[in-house]
């Protein structure tokens, strides 16, 4: 109904002048096997919608001053590109992070699923953000209340120790998510055993023991699909094919394997998995109720499952173990609270409308992007900074 206002609106009529009469909903859908019957009520629905609609009055809004300035929250990707877009059109942005730097994930990242070199092109944004006219970044930055609505807002911060009143006409979310940090399979045990952001630093700074090494092992799914967190981490086999692949180019000769539940290069990711398979990587569907065991040895990783198509357990000796691990976002979320909008039981925000209004609140003048909204790709958060700016 309120698109259908809307556009009533761009008719230049006043939009509360509008009734609908709904014969899909409550006549076509509901009485499909009484058709003379929908009929004759989808009159009397149209009759008492005219009948409505004659003695409706206009309603006028009260227009607001809007500040013109945003504020976006994360210094992220994600919130960099917001801040960006905005500063560009003209808004003078305000873009705070409650770290030291600017960056987020994309500072551990290695290449993109495309193969763009991840760090250098953060770098560069972080540089352009940086001296931009129409940007101010603010660091070490903590929000401590927020007042007002939309077109005037009021957001007190400390920084470095110190308090500031920021006054904006609207808000961005962009406060990212983090990667869950394993306490099973030996991480944090075993050198050996790593996440998946932590084998990209080692791609990117060149580790001269991943040309050593004979055998590596993906297990995805690690934290994901479970009874305490359900979702999906959804770039998770993504960034192990791609790490696999990567692995491959520096040694040909290297076995990977890739233990899956179900492999989820969705899009044109499946390329990415084909070119794997091509490349020698070995993908084994393993039984994740069945037991997955890590034992360390001299010799290196021993790793034992029940392969699901054989229904036997299989023992695989690895020199380096890698954990596709689960995107979590802090269920204790105070900007939910200053702001007035939800959260999902997993503590991601949730938009207004999943179709009409993916990258708003309910709460007007309130907007999010990146891993703030779900578990997503660099270019699938920048598209969303994008619609949020």
């Amino acid at each position: 109904e309120p698109l259908f206002q809307e556009t009533v609106r761009g008719a230049g009529i006043n939009k509360y002048l509008f009734e609908m009469a709904n014969i899909r909903n409550q006549c076509s859908w509901v009485h499909a096997d009484y058709p003379e019957a929908a009929t004759e009520k989808a009159e009397d629905l149209v009759r008492m919608a005219v009948e409505k609609v004659i003695r409706l009055e206009p309603l006028e809004e009260t227009e607001l001053a809007v500040t013109q300035t945003a504020l976006v929250i994360g210094g992220g990707l994600a919130g960099m590109a917001a801040a960006k877009n905005l500063a560009d059109q003209g808004y003078p942005t305000v873009l705070i992070e409650r770290t030291d730097s600017l960056g987020g994930n994309a500072r551990r990242l290695h290449r993109t699923w495309k193969g763009e070199d991840v760090r250098s092109r953060t770098q560069a944004l972080i540089k352009e953000i940086g001296s931009h006219e129409g940007i101010e970044v603010i660091t070490h930055a903590e929000i401590t209340s927020v007042e007002g609505f939309v077109g005037n807002f009021t957001t007190t911060i400390t920084a470095d120790g110190e308090q500031r009143t920021l006054t904006h006409g609207v808000t961005i979310i962009a406060t990212g998510a983090t990667e869950l940090k394993p306490t099973e399979y030996l991480h944090g045990e075993d050198p050996r055993v790593v996440t998946s952001l932590e084998l990209d630093e080692m791609l990117a700074a060149d580790e001269p023991r991943l040309g050593e090494i004979e055998t590596c092992v993906f297990i995805q799914c690690v934290g994901s699909r479970i009874p305490e967190r359900p979702y999906c981490s959804r770039v998770c086999c993504t960034h192990s094919v791609t790490s696999a692949l990567s692995l491959k180019e520096r040694n040909p000769k290297l076995t990977v394997f890739v233990l899956y539940r179900d492999m989820r290069t969705y899009g044109l990711r499946e390329n990415l998995y084909q070119e794997a398979r091509e490349k020698g990587v070995v993908f084994v569907r393993y039984e994740h109720e069945k037991e997955l065991n890590v034992e360390k040895s001299d010799e290196g990783l021993n790793i034992s499952f029940t392969d699901t198509t054989l229904q036997r357990r299989l023992h695989i000796r690895s020199d380096l173990l890698v954990l596709a691990s689960a995107i979590v976002r802090e269920t204790d979320d105070r900007l939910s609270q200053f702001f007035k909008v939800p959260l999902n039981e997993d503590g991601f925000f949730v938009e207004a409308h999943v179709k009409l209004r993916p990258v708003d609140f309910a709460t007007d003048g309130v907007f999010f992007c990146g891993l703030a909204h779900s578990p997503q790709s660099i270019d699938e958060s920048i598209a969303q900074a994008q619609a949020a700016a």
